[in-house]
């Protein structure tokens, strides 16, 4: 089971950095400091961007299936499903839907840095750390989002202080239960 969930988040996030890549380098004129990630979503490249964005979520709720079989643990799957609610959200709900895509946005980030810190329980040192830290930045970044403090980095570059921790530890972590035996974490 751990196996199974490592797979699907690993490539749901995987396909996502690709996909967000390729939407930028498609949106003529996008600026990572100055647009937020959900421009693309709008832009140029937004089929490109939705479609990845969904995709990464959906694999998120079905690696979140396979976490809860293979630790029994209720509340990290929840967690899970919600960030992986709230990324599909943003690619159904986009930037023009108004409120429901900053209510969603919100929803991806908060519970994805939340599994990042709560998935610790799941590892071992130094995954365990690891887990904890990059929860933690994308949590304090999204606190900074939020008050509009970007120290510097324009809002597109805040968001992604936000994003691309807790999308990376997605893939550490796929990549961290791939390689587990499914009798220890």
């Amino acid at each position: 089971m751990k196996k199974e969930a490592g797979l699907l988040v690993l490539i749901g996030a995987t396909q996502f950095i690709v996909g967000m890549i390729l939407a930028e380098v498609l949106y003529n004129g996008y600026s990572a400091a100055d647009k937020y990630i959900s421009d693309l979503g709008v832009g140029p490249s937004a089929i490109i961007f939705n479609f990845s964005v969904f995709l990464f979520g959906l694999m998120v709720v079905g690696g979140a299936y396979y976490i809860w079989r293979a630790f029994g643990s209720r509340l990290i799957m929840i967690l899970f499903v919600l960030a992986g609610i709230g990324a599909m959200g943003v690619g159904i709900f986009t930037e023009d839907a108004g409120a429901i895509h900053g209510i969603v946005s919100l929803i991806a980030f908060l519970f994805g840095g939340l599994s990042a810190i709560s998935a610790y329980k799941l590892t071992k040192f130094p995954m365990n750390f690891v887990s904890v830290i990059m929860g933690l930045i994308g949590l304090i970044a999204l606190g900074l989002f939020v008050t509009q403090n970007f120290l510097g980095l324009g809002q597109g570059g805040m968001e992604r202080m936000i994003a691309y921790p807790i999308v990376l530890w997605v893939i550490g972590f796929g990549g961290y239960l791939i390689g587990s035996e499914d009798k220890q974490s």
